[in-house]
């Protein structure tokens, strides 16, 4: 089961967040990127305007773990 608001699309959880200006969208993914390096696990990125699409799974397991899960949710609270 996906977390709140997550969906798993193609062996991913994904979700897009909409920020209200590119500025604050930047800083939505610095945000992620430091807890991305403090917990040593990265997920896709792409932006796009005011619109944030992050990716979290598990290359070596080939889809989604809980590791994965606890991440998005991380994310989410952000």
């Amino acid at each position: 089961m996906a977390t709140e608001g997550w969906t798993e699309v193609d062996g991913a959880l994904q979700r897009t967040f909409e920020l209200p200006s590119f500025v604050a969208a930047l800083d939505f993914v610095n945000r992620v990127g430091a807890l991305a390096e403090a917990e040593d696990h990265h997920p896709d990125i792409a932006i796009s305007y005011r619109a944030v699409t992050i990716r979290w799974w598990t290359h070596t397991a080939g889809g989604v773990t809980d590791r994965d899960r606890d991440l998005a949710e991380k994310t989410g609270e952000l």
